[in-house]
């Protein structure tokens, strides 16, 4: 994949004309459901011609059930960026998602997965660290028969997986990403140590506060939103992304409209021009209906007043972090 990311944030443009949306935490809580204000936004959006596409740490498979429900047609990022697959031909008819389901999914765009002798220092490192790792393969889970943490993903990832004696010894060939996970912060207390010892070998990230995860390097959803909006002949001036994660700093930093939800770490606020409520709140989808759903001279007026907002939150979190 071809690295289109910018050196620096673009200045905001209207109108909005791409959208990349991440899950959990971002448009699905806890309980694993799009809210139907979420759902109307979204769908508005699509409406008024904007690419929506979602970008998850998921594999596509697993977040294929949410884009039907939500009735796009966009490739889907998944994996952080590592795999990019194309919708379906015939799109699934869903009244809503559930947790471990998983869909149908089309071609593949891109793939880029880490080396097998990567992945196996991964899951040695991860062990030696006190965390449970597993493998994904694609749309395929590798995991060790005794891992204790095999409930805790499948929740996310469906329970379907290709279970082995030996975890190191079954990485013959290249993987899509090595997951783990820790009771927190055991993962976030190891993220900036992962992020130094596999440097130039893996980009380490965090998804989750229970789930320190290892791609490619160079590897993001930043980088792939970027291709996606080349791919479309969008520039990333009207882009607008949507993220809660530390997965999710780049593609915010790199959007003219990138925004973190209120829950999102420090770091991450930090870098997004807008912030959004809660998802209980529906913060996503009144960032949509706000910026995308309503004429070109209200949303600016609403742009700048929210970048305002976020830049006074931001004051205080940099005020209760300074060295965030």
């Amino acid at each position: 994949m071809e690295d289109h990311r910018p050196a620096s944030r673009p200045a905001p443009e209207l109108p909005i004309r791409l959208l990349a949306l991440d899950i959990d935490g971002t448009i699905v809580g806890h309980d694993f459901l799009i809210s139907d204000r979420t759902v109307a936004a979204i769908q508005g959006a699509v409406e008024r011609g904007v690419r929506v596409s979602l970008a998850t740490g998921r594999m596509p498979s697993s977040a294929v059930v949410y884009a039907n429900r939500l009735g796009l047609t966009e490739p889907i990022i998944g994996h952080q960026g590592a795999l990019v697959r194309a919708m379906p031909a015939r799109r699934e008819v869903v009244t809503d998602a559930a947790p471990g389901v998983r869909g149908r999914v089309g071609r593949i765009l891109h793939h880029e997965p880490m080396k097998p002798a990567v992945v196996r220092e991964a899951i040695e490192w991860c062990r030696a660290n006190g965390l449970d790792p597993h493998v994904n393969d694609r749309e395929e889970l590798v995991v060790w028969q005794d891992d204790p943490s095999f409930e805790d993903y499948s929740t996310y990832l469906g329970s379907g997986a290709e279970i082995v004696p030996d975890l190191v010894g079954a990485i013959r060939r290249p993987m899509t990403k090595v997951i783990s996970v820790g009771e927190p912060p055991l993962p976030t207390s190891l993220y900036r140590i992962a992020q130094a010892h596999f440097a130039g070998r893996a980009d380490a990230t965090l998804s989750h506060p229970r789930f320190l995860e290892f791609v490619a390097p160079g590897v993001s959803k930043g980088r792939a939103v970027a291709w996606l909006a080349h791919r479309a002949g969008i520039p990333l001036s009207q882009v607008m992304t949507i993220g809660d994660a530390y997965n999710d700093l780049e593609m915010i930093s790199d959007a003219g409209h990138g925004a973190a939800m209120a829950s999102a770490p420090p770091e991450v606020r930090l870098a997004a021009r807008y912030v959004a409520a809660p998802v209980e709140e529906d913060g996503s989808a009144a960032l949509i209906e706000q910026l995308i759903l309503v004429g070109e001279d209200e949303a600016a007026a609403n742009a700048e007043r929210l970048a305002s907002e976020a830049a006074s939150m931001q004051e205080r979190v940099r005020e209760a972090f300074p060295t965030g």
